[in-house]
Parts: C-alpha cells; sequence; structure tokens
C-alpha cells in the first residue's frame, strides 16, 4: 500500500536528473557520427551553404554531446556526495522493501503454473491473508509484538521525515526505540487488553447486543489509551537512560496533550474495532491505524527529549 511513485522521491531526494533529458541528448549524440558520415561520403565544398548548415548542426550536436558528460558527471557527482548515513538508511529502507514484496509475492510460489492472471491478483492477496491468520494462530503473541514493531518504526521514520529531516539525517537510535516500545510493550500488552476487555464485557457483564461497542470504547479510551500513552514514554525514557523525574515530568507534560489529541482519531476508529473486527483480528487494525497515532506519539516524545535538553541547558 505505501510503494508508489513517491517511493523513489523519498529514497532518493537528490536525484534530480531527468532520464528523458539523457535518453534525448543520446539520440542526438548519435546523429553527430550520421551528420559527420554524410559531409564524408557526399563531399560538400567549403563554399557550400549546406557546408555552412552543417557545420552549424555539428556545432550544436557537439554542445549537446557536452551536455550529456556534464549530465553523467552530474549523476556521479550527486553519488559521490552522498555521506555515509544516507547510503545506510537508503540500504535499509531498500532491503526492507524487497524483502516485503519478494515475501507478498511468493505466498503461492510453485503452485501458480498456468494461473491467469486474474487468478494471481485474487489468490496472492488472499493467501496471504490465510497466512498470516495461521501464523496468528500458532503464535499470537510473537506475531503481534513483530506486527506492533514494525509499525512503530514506520511511524517513527514517517514522524521524522515530516518534521523534514533528510533521510541521511534519521535518527536510526530513534527508530529503534520506537521498534523495541512496540515489540516488548505495545503487541503484548495489546493482545492481553482486547482479550481481557472482550471477556469482561461478554462473560462478566453480559453485554453482547449490539450497541454494546459503545462501553467499550469509553473503557478504552479513558482506561488503555492514557495507560499505553505513558508506557510508552516510560519505555522511551528508560531506554534513553533518563532520570526519573525527566520522565515523571514528561508524562504530566504530555498526557493531557495526547489524550486530547487521540479523542481526535480513537473514537471513530474503534468504533470499527469493537464493533466489526473480530478479536483477534483488533490489533492488526489498530495497528494499521496506529500508523497516524505513532506519527503523532513519536513527535511527541521527541518534543519531550528536546525540552529536556533544553531545560539542563538552562
Amino acid at each position: 500500500l505505501f510503494f508508489s511513485g513517491h517511493t523513489a522521491a523519498f529514497l532518493f531526494p537528490t536525484a534530480d536528473v531527468s532520464s528523458l533529458h539523457i535518453t534525448k541528448t543520446r539520440g542526438q549524440f548519435s546523429r553527430i557520427h550520421a551528420v559527420r558520415d554524410e559531409v564524408i561520403d557526399v563531399g560538400v565544398p567549403a563554399n557550400d551553404s549546406r557546408s555552412s548548415d552543417t557545420s552549424t548542426s555539428l556545432t550544436q550536436l557537439q554542445e549537446q554531446k557536452g551536455e550529456l558528460r556534464f549530465d553523467a558527471e552530474a549523476i556521479l557527482s550527486q553519488i559521490k556526495a552522498m555521506d555515509k548515513n544516507t547510503i545506510i538508511n537508503t540500504s535499509i529502507f531498500a532491503i526492507a522493501l524487497v524483502t516485503v514484496v519478494f515475501q507478498v509475492l511468493s505466498v503461492d510460489i510453485g503452485i501458480t503454473r498456468g494461473w491467469s492472471a486474474e487468478e494471481i491478483a485474487y489468490r496472492v492477496p488472499l493467501d496471504n491473508w490465510n497466512s498470516y491468520n495461521a501464523i496468528l494462530a500458532s503464535a499470537p503473541i510473537q506475531t503481534k509484538s513483530i506486527t506492533s514493531a514494525t509499525v512503530y518504526a514506520i511511524g517513527d521514520t514517517i514522524a521524522q521525515r515530516t518534521e523534514g529531516t533528510e533521510i541521511g539525517e534519521l535518527d536510526r537510535a530513534r527508530i529503534g526505540r520506537s521498534l523495541a516500545a512496540g515489540l516488548i510493550g505495545h503487541g503484548p500488552l495489546s493482545h492481553y487488553w482486547y482479550q481481557i476487555s472482550e471477556d469482561f464485557f461478554n462473560n462478566v457483564l453480559m453485554w453482547t447486543d449490539w450497541w454494546s461497542f459503545i462501553p467499550k470504547v469509553v473503557i478504552d479510551q479513558t482506561l488503555w489509551g492514557p495507560f499505553w500513552n505513558n508506557s510508552y514514554i516510560v519505555l522511551l525514557g528508560v531506554m534513553q537512560l533518563q532520570k526519573p523525574s525527566q520522565v515523571w515530568a514528561d508524562i504530566k507534560r504530555t498526557t493531557i496533550p495526547l489524550v486530547v489529541s487521540g479523542l481526535k482519531l480513537w473514537p471513530l476508529a474503534h468504533c470499527i474495532t469493537y464493533g466489526l473486527v473480530p478479536v483477534e483480528n483488533r490489533l492488526l487494525w489498530v495497528d494499521l491505524v496506529e500508523i497516524v497515532w505513532v506519527t503523532i506519539l513519536a513527535t511527541q516524545a521527541a518534543g519531550s527529549l528536546e525540552h529536556n535538553e533544553a531545560s539542563e541547558k538552562n
């Protein structure tokens, strides 16, 4: 879903040379030799008007040949100008992209012989979904942990990019901390939360009517939401080796703003979570929405770190 024509601009923000222009000038370069061969074969006199036209044409094409050479040199210089961090970050994204695409497209490898394009387009998404559910059933906590880790890494990357950070300046340590928070925090805790919530409403309160999703959303927003937001801040603080007083100050500073921000997104999203999505797939749906939410969370957490650094300097 994320891989579109904008991917190249995201991965290579400095590549601005037009391939169409290079192709055009390469064709013009080929015509230099054609015109030269024509002059040699025909033997145009020096005082012939065609000699002047041919000379002008050769001059123009020689200049365009120089442009082609300049464009090639510009590409090489831009590649050389890429710093080590740009190469590392670009390589990480490229490897991740290729891995995901390969895994998705190879789900039916070995059995697609003779399938039509319509069958492949239908079966590949369906079989990926069935494969995910099979893995989810056999290892629910591990699957949800990896899913959340992936989403939190993507969300933090998006947050940094929206802040204007170039790909070579991305903070890999910050992305790693968000990934770890999703892996050891959000995934496992969300698994137990949705199980306990469903059991409480269905087996304790016996609220199973269609309207039961409404109190579930209320409880989620008043208990689980603030709990996880603060847990995320604590996990990042621990990984950054912050003092307990700094972590507590971050919690007090971000709790209300995050609750207010969450009210703009989660009530509507959770009407689907608790009203339509089966309990075993709720975390996957929530994680898709989380990409937006983690961007907000990561931005708030980064603001906390900058605020603490400014306080220490003062």
